[in-house]
């Protein structure tokens, strides 16, 4: 935010007061519209960030705020249309997983089919959303020794990969979270907050979620995708325009509070 404040000319308070704004009225719009989606195939996966400092040395950072160190984004994803159907800030705990999904199912207009990765949460949280009205299944991937595993940030090598169902008839064919994990990565390329190894981290969770409900407006709105021709948005049937910034601008205009009179200035009413 310092370095945009720096290429306009205002104060970084400026800023941070139009992500507030921007992201307030994005995460309502996102809410209110993003309603009664008609997808077949959703995949759900969550990506890891952190605020202020890392998990490990929130103990000892000085003056870390409320909700420092690891931040888990939880996203479900129309595998046709590309449209972000929910998003939710949080931890990786059981109890985030049944908002999550809870918030998830009550955006959908009908049944479909949902891939998730291997994460044990998930089963309860899907039973307790979905009940039996979904065709769930789970890919879970395999991992051997990294021949770089004494190097730093190296991950474990995948070996492969299975499939397993635990409600319904999934189509095999369709048990994948490629598409969700390939947007993860979009997510980290277009967000300074999301990319490894640098000091472009939030500082406040709350500005984590401003920014995030900022993207995922932009991203199904706003964007056109390479392959659909059009927007997320316009592909799941939940607009019918191409959205431009000067859009979310309004959005931004209409949730702002009406001015009121300024001045210690008080009509008298004694004639």
């Amino acid at each position: 935010m310092r370095s945009i404040s720096r290429v306009v000319g205002v104060s970084p308070n400026t800023v941070d007061k139009l992500l507030k704004s921007a992201g307030t009225a994005c995460a309502i719009f996102h809410d209110e519209t993003v309603r009664n989606v008609k997808a077949k195939r959703v995949q759900c996966d969550e990506i890891w960030s952190f605020c202020y400092a890392k998990a490990k040395n929130v103990p000892t950072a000085k003056n870390a705020p409320q909700g420092s160190g690891d931040v888990w984004t939880w996203t479900a994803r129309d595998a046709d249309s590309k449209l972000v159907v929910g998003w939710l800030v949080g931890g990786r705990d059981a109890g985030y997983a049944n908002e999550f999904m809870e918030d998830v199912a009550s955006r959908l207009a009908n049944r479909v089919q949902l891939t998730t990765d291997a994460h044990g949460p998930y089963l309860r949280a899907v039973d307790d959303a979905f009940g039996i009205d979904v065709d769930f299944a789970q890919l879970v991937k395999l991992y051997g020794n990294s021949p770089d595993a004494a190097k730093r940030y190296s991950p474990p090598t995948c070996v492969g990969a299975k499939k397993e169902r635990f409600v319904g008839q999934p189509d095999p064919k369709h048990i994948s979270t490629s598409y969700v994990e390939r947007a993860n990565l979009t997510m980290r390329m277009s967000m300074r907050r999301f990319t490894r190894l640098t000091n472009a981290f939030s500082k406040r969770v709350h500005n984590h979620c401003h920014a995030l409900a900022l993207y995922f407006v932009w991203y199904n709105f706003v964007r056109i995708h390479k392959t659909l021709k059009v927007t997320p948005a316009m592909a799941a049937g939940v607009t019918d325009r191409l959205w431009g910034m000067k859009d979310i601008v309004g959005l931004i205009d209409a949730d702002a509070p009406k001015p009121g009179p300024r001045g210690p200035y008080k009509k008298d009413n004694s004639n």
